[in-house]
């Protein structure tokens, strides 16, 4: 036992060791933006179609796309802050301005002087006229929520602004949003690897002796020990965790259960089968990722054979998924695909799965939904596009003759799909995990 709460302690070191301070993740996060406005902003905007992009908000109340562009050390927009992107696909530029008072960052480049323009949203017009765009985007969508960011009094003020002229030049930026806030550059993967990697030893540190004593510790503990552990490592949680219990005398509940209320304060007894979702905001991305535990009876010494196999369907589920990602399939495509495949080898899979990255609960192909199988309108409809990462969301039920009921196998893990197909971003759990460890 000493040896193994060592090494318990060695790895929680290791976790520890891997997130960068203050100053360190500020630049990171600058050069990543930099990249991502230089490299990326460019050929996003010229698949939209769109050679100008106006994203506009105030402060404290800022557009879910701008909340992503701006610097380390920018905390919130300042007074309102008027953002504007001009690709010139002839020259291969882009202008990346602010009608601001002060440059935004290292990135984007103040173009107000309110002392020679007194009025912003003229100076905006200018802006316009000087590169007379052929299509001006805006955040405005009905269906995805993040490319819906230009909130009322901006549009209408906007619009106010705008001769008529310019005005008809107006188009939704929803697909160029989407593409912003979906694509992963080959930086954000390097630091991706690291924080699945952070998550999965948080994991592996709750779901351990080192936090659970079983006839003790409640699922709360645990629950509240990883919120603990995350605010002392200088992360955040973008959803609180939850933990819950199946056991072989009650009845399944529905896995909707699991993910909205857990099991509060129920005590872990031995022949527990726990299942965590768990997830850490870490330099502008998110994880999301959900594993299973066993408790081992006394004379146990591995988790039993039934579980283990159940298990393996779990994964078989994940593998006819992820096999059905192509470039240009749409989210209900792939859904339904894979759903059909997995019920023909005796499988009795659900699917629901999300795009991930700088929102938890992000933009892109929305891949089922728990009370959508069937498929779902229009985000089900937008296509997979390389480069892009998701929480490979599902879960199997299966039937346990030795317990004389049904369990259900609920599995997450960060996906990342690019060039060369799918892959896991730092691997998943192909074991459930033994407490004790083996």
């Amino acid at each position: 036992m000493r040896i193994l709460l060592f090494f318990l302690f060695l790895g929680s070191l290791t976790i520890q060791s891997q997130v960068l301070n203050e100053w360190d993740r500020a630049t990171l996060k600058d050069e990543i933006l930099a990249d991502r406005f230089n490299n990326l902003l460019p050929s996003l905007m010229d698949r939209a179609d769109i050679d100008m992009w106006l994203v506009i908000a105030r402060e404290y109340n800022e557009d879910p796309v701008m909340r992503t562009m701006l610097p380390a050390r920018w905390l919130n927009a300042r007074r309102r802050t008027m953002l504007v992107f001009y690709r010139n696909k002839e020259a291969n530029t882009i202008d990346k301005l602010a009608v601001a008072r002060y440059d935004v960052g290292e990135n984007i480049t103040s173009a107000w002087d309110k002392e020679k323009q007194p009025n912003q949203w003229a100076r905006l017009v200018e802006i316009i006229r000087e590169r007379n765009p052929k299509k001006i985007g805006i955040n405005i969508s009905e269906h995805f929520g993040i490319a819906d960011g230009l909130v009322y009094t901006d549009y209408s003020e906007l619009l106010d602004a705008l001769p008529d002229d310019l005005e008809s030049k107006l188009v939704s930026a929803e697909k160029l949003a989407i593409g912003w806030i979906e694509t992963r550059t080959a930086k954000e993967m390097e630091l991706y690897n690291t924080l699945v990697e952070i998550t999965h030893g948080i994991i592996a540190e709750a779901f351990s002796e080192k936090v659970i004593t079983p006839g003790k510790t409640t699922t709360d503990d645990v629950v509240w020990w990883m919120r603990q552990k995350v605010t002392d490592m200088g992360l955040e949680t973008w959803f609180h965790p939850t933990v819950d219990i199946q056991r072989t005398d009650e009845e399944l509940k529905s896995h909707i259960y699991s993910f909205t209320k857990g099991d509060k304060n129920k005590v872990i007894v031995p022949g527990d089968l726990l299942h965590c979702d768990f997830g850490i905001t870490y330099i502008g991305l998110n994880t999301d990722c959900q594993q299973h535990a066993y408790v081992l009876r006394e004379g146990e010494k591995e988790v039993p054979g039934f579980l283990r196999k159940a298990f393996a369907d779990g994964n078989r589920v994940q593998d006819i998924f992820t096999s059905n990602f192509k470039t240009g399939l749409t989210g209900n495509e792939i859904l339904l695909k894979s759903l059909s495949e997995g019920k023909v080898e005796g499988l009795r899979p659900s699917i629901y799965t999300h795009p991930l990255g700088t929102y938890g609960h992000s933009s892109g192909p929305t891949i089922g939904m728990w009370d959508s199988q069937g498929g779902v309108p229009v985000n089900g409809d937008y296509p997979l596009y390389p480069n892009t990462v998701y929480a490979i969301e599902l879960n199997t039920t299966v039937t346990i003759d030795e317990w004389q009921k049904d369990i259900r196998i609920m599995l997450e893990e960060a996906g990342f799909y690019g060039e060369d197909g799918f892959r896991y971003v730092n691997g998943r759990q192909t074991e459930i995990r033994p407490i004790p460890a083996e």
